[in-house]
């Protein structure tokens, strides 16, 4: 039996390693997001700073672990065997919810899953032990006073965050207005100087000046001495900022750098004890055990967990290793980002939300509160406050989301906001936080334009009821999970551990098929933030020639997968291939209005002239999605019925035909890919000679139809003679395709 438990340990800590890399993939994001989205240096220079704030944090983090150990559940009326439970039914709940929400792109909260399964697991453990033992209370086996204090701190967060963004990016903006680097003179170095000694207060005093590794005398000096220090720091800094602006250095830069440092390695001292806080109390309990329990798994008490966490430093050091790696080679990670910074970035661009009723009433409200309160404001005040807020003057790094004063004021803020909490050991939620304070510095900046407003709170209401909805799915899926190992005992264990080894293998195979469409969102987002017109051209051409030759490769693709589908009668191929082709569709769709959007920052001369070309090409793929849905969906149903089979002298008559239009479509292909048309007129050429043939089988086969005497065959000899008619249709597509191509990149 010990044996067992031993083996349930290394899987905790397996998954430890397996949480850290999800987590630090979903909340990557937190900490990188504002250097990355105003372009203030090099991603992999943001990735070492952000790896040092992490690596200090994570040696810091001591104190957070007691969250886990008795933070919820109180483990001196917990046996040893049902604190096992707890664990191990928190763990794997927490890999697979933050798997699937990092799988959607939507940035979840680790904190929040922590608390609240460990809630779900912990009451449905206290539910067991109260049916079989009448005297014992919620009281005795669950801190619920500790429970409530951190779950409405974490949603409290959510309002500070997003009220304080508004307003402290509201005053700077009126401060430095959006081309700051004129006001650079007489504010920034007090700007500068103020941010940096509030990350200076909470990283140095608040952070390595709790540490255990500083000497006694030293952390006692420092909170003698905080405000003269904080004074000393304040008037340095603007001194030292003001000589660096002298010099010609942003000194923005070095507080959006340094509020990364701070802020990951808040994210880091706050957040750790979600990913191995409960794999390390599951560690302490077994050698506890082992040590005392004499065997007796189902009796002995786990009073020890009541002590306070004494991590060894080895155990933290790697931790802060494994996320390190994890933020800078996870693809996830960068997945995830674009969520937060496309919902708060300056530029209109094409929006990942659609509309909601709950979010055109919000913003109707809020557009009549605002015309309401306009009435009570004199005309000067409101056309000073105007002036500040002009957006003609922004100053920008070439493709950022935002600029460089808003990025500043997401940092300072939720560093700011984070280690407070910190430091009161309540878990805030890094990912509610930061969120928050970029749609609340977003608003402020009037980014929410009319055009944009109801999709950007749509968007901004969908993350938080996916936050909600992972609180309650957390509490739910660990209650169940306790439920379930406990009555089913190691079995059940087994099954789940099997279950999430699953669920993590195939969640890494996932990542792989968004690669494309990755690629496609990273050039969108390029084209959409450079200001020179002729490199948007040059863009936009790129990403038209790249998207047209793409479809053509899938369309033949799947044209071949229907045919060979409907010859072989292979349903599940058929069933693939009408999913496959109507999510292409609707990717096509988005794929237009982006490069619409695109094409009005283009050239106003090529814009005009090319404008029909361009709808020609793109209408072009789509009526091949048509077309293809028109041959598979009467092949699907006649395959899936067991009707009679393709006849075999009728696909070798076809074959040549299809090889003639295999080798068409990839010469093609070929043409748009590399934008070469200097022969594009023989392929139409040699178009117009296969269909041509077509119009020889459609005849000849309309001829089979009126001699036939077997009436079972007619139903199949319909879908072949769709088949030669759609191949047509197919031909003349491609045809006005490359024609319009080639116009268009003309």
């Amino acid at each position: 039996m010990d044996t067992i438990y031993l083996c349930i340990v290394i899987f905790l800590l397996c998954l430890a390693v397996f949480d850290l890399f999800v987590g630090v993939s979903n909340d990557a994001v937190n900490f990188l997001q504002s250097a990355v989205g105003a372009r203030v240096a090099k991603f992999r220079t943001i990735i070492i700073i952000a790896s040092v704030g992490v690596a200090v944090g994570a040696v810091l983090s001591t104190g957070m672990m007691d969250l886990a150990r008795h933070g919820i559940a109180k483990p001196d009326y917990y046996t040893f065997n049902q604190m096992m439970i707890i664990f191990l039914a928190v763990m794997v709940t927490d890999v697979i919810i933050l798997d699937m929400f990092n799988s959607l792109g939507l940035p979840t909260s680790t904190t929040v899953s922590l608390v609240f399964e460990l809630l779900g697991a912990t009451f449905v453990m206290a539910l067991i032990k109260m049916a079989g033992d009448g005297s014992l209370t919620y009281a005795d086996l669950m801190n619920s006073d500790k429970a409530l204090n951190v779950i409405i701190a974490i949603f409290v967060s959510v309002a500070i965050a997003f009220v304080f963004g508004v307003l402290v990016q509201w005053l700077t903006r009126l401060v430095f207005t959006f081309n700051y680097k004129k006001r650079l003179a007489y504010a920034g170095a007090i700007f500068s100087g103020i941010a940096f000694t509030a990350l200076s207060y909470f990283i140095f005093v608040k952070g390595v000046g709790k540490s255990p590794y500083l000497a006694e005398e030293s952390r006692q000096w420092i909170n003698d001495h905080t405000g003269m220090l904080m004074l000393g720091i304040l008037v340095v800094s603007t001194i030292v900022m003001e000589v660096l602006h002298l010099l010609k250095v942003n000194i923005f830069k070095i507080i959006v750098l340094m509020g990364t440092f701070a802020l990951a390695m808040a994210f880091s001292g706050n957040d750790l004890v979600n990913f191995i806080g409960i794999p390390l109390a599951g560690l302490d309990s077994y050698i506890d055990y082992m040590a005392n329990g004499a065997g007796n798994y189902d009796g002995y008490l786990m009073h020890s967990l009541m002590e306070s966490a004494k991590t060894p430093p080895i155990y933290l050091m790697a931790a802060g290793v494994v996320m390190i790696v994890a933020m800078a080679t996870s693809k996830k990670a960068h997945n995830v980002i674009k969520t937060s910074v496309d919902l708060s970035r300056q530029d209109e661009g094409d929006q990942m939300f659609g509309s909601s009723k709950a979010a055109r009433s919000i913003v109707r409200a809020t557009q009549d509160f605002g015309t309401s309160l306009s009435r009570f404001v004199p005309a000067p005040v409101a056309a000073w406050v105007n002036s500040r807020f002009n957006q003609a003057e922004k100053t920008m790094e070439e493709g950022a989301a935002y600029d460089i004063i808003r990025a500043a004021i997401n940092l300072v803020l939720a560093s700011i906001l984070i280690v407070i909490g910190t430091n009161y050991k309540l878990p805030l939620s890094t990912t509610y936080v930061t969120f928050m304070v970029a749609m609340g510095t977003s608003l402020a900046d009037r980014a929410w334009s009319r055009e944009s407003a109801v999709f950007r709170v749509t968007g901004v209401l969908s993350v938080i009821g996916g936050w909600f909805i992972t609180a309650g799915a957390a509490f739910v899926a660990a209650g169940l999970v306790c439920l379930a190992m406990y009555f089913g005992g190691f079995v059940a264990m087994v099954g789940f551990m099997i279950l999430v080894v699953f669920m993590l293998i195939k969640g890494s195979g996932a990542v792989g098929k968004k690669k494309t469409e990755d690629a496609n969102e990273n050039a969108y987002r390029l084209m959409m933030r450079t200001e020179d017109p002729m490199i948007v051209w040059d863009l936009l051409q790129k990403h038209v020639s790249k998207t047209q030759s793409f479809t053509t490769h899938f369309v033949l693709e799947q044209y071949n997968k229907i045919i060979m589908g409907f010859a072989n009668e292979k349903v599940k191929h058929l069933r693939r291939s009408v999913i496959e082709l109507k999510e292409e569709r609707n990717t096509l769709r988005k794929y237009r209005k982006q490069e619409l959007l695109v094409l009005k920052k283009a050239p106003r001369d090529l814009a005009i002239e090319s404008n029909t070309w361009f709808h020609v090409a793109i209408n072009s793929c789509e009526q091949y999605m048509y077309c293809l849905l028109r041959v598979v969906e009467p092949i699907k149903e006649h395959v899936e019925n067991n009707f009679n089979p393709l006849p075999k002298a009728l696909m070798e008559e076809f074959e040549p035909v299809r090889l003639r239009i295999n080798e068409l479509m990839l010469t093609t292909e070929k043409y748009i890919s590399e934008r070469e048309f200097s022969r594009y007129r023989e392929i139409l050429l040699q178009a117009d000679e296969c269909k041509d043939e077509l119009s020889v089988l459609r005849k000849r086969h309309i001829d089979r139809l009126h001699d036939e005497i077997d009436s079972s065959e007619y139903q199949v000899s319909l879908l072949y003679l769709n088949i030669l008619q759609e191949s047509q249709e197919l031909l003349s597509i491609m045809r006005r395709q490359l024609r319009a191509t080639k116009k268009f990149m003309e």
